[in-house]
């Protein structure tokens, strides 16, 4: 018994309809599988990326240490190097008003500078030519003052005088002179 005019098709389950989404499903997931492999390479080669910026900032913090410690050697150096510069010119002043403080009457012959004195060696026609030209200078700078006198051959004395400034004295001195 026919209960149709037409003659049956046969059905299936995967129509066109059905193909169709099963086509646009299976691209959006292979969409999202490729999305997401694409953010975890990313998040690797961004995870990579910090941990070599981790190690360049220690290096750069190192470099930034020792650079620090080479600036105060520098400037420890600078310092001294400046210090002794001012001592030397202070030497050469000194020097230079040493010899300018000597009358032209009287002639050196050795002059020996000590850390907290000064040896002279020399001709003076007479004592009283030393006492009054050179000895008198000599105690207004320094605190101790010691002379003595030798004849020489040409009836001169040949002298050798010793000078001496006091530490302590001078500390004092330098203290008050800053007040």
């Amino acid at each position: 018994m026919k209960y149709s005019y037409i003659t049956p098709r046969r059905k299936s389950i995967l129509t066109k309809e059905i193909q169709l989404l099963l086509t646009f499903f299976t691209i959006t997931i292979v969409m999202l599988f490729v999305t997401y492999f694409f953010l975890v390479i990313k998040d690797y080669n961004y995870i990579e990326n910090m941990n070599e910026i981790a190690v360049s900032r220690l290096d750069l913090e190192s470099n930034i240490k020792t650079m620090k410690s080479e600036i105060t050697f520098i400037e420890k150096k600078n310092l001294l190097a400046q210090k002794i510069y001012t001592k030397n010119t202070v030497l050469k002043d000194s020097i230079t008003n040493l010899f300018d403080l000597v009358p032209q009457r009287i002639t050196l012959s050795e002059a020996k500078l000590l850390e907290n004195g000064l040896i002279l060696y020399g001709v003076t026609p007479n004592k009283d030519v030393y006492n009054f030209m050179l000895q008198a200078p000599l105690r207004s700078i320094f605190h101790r003052t010691y002379s003595s006198f030798y004849p020489a051959e040409n009836g001169w004395l040949r002298f050798v005088s010793t000078n001496y400034v006091d530490e302590e004295l001078r500390l004092s001195e330098e203290v008050y002179s800053e007040d």
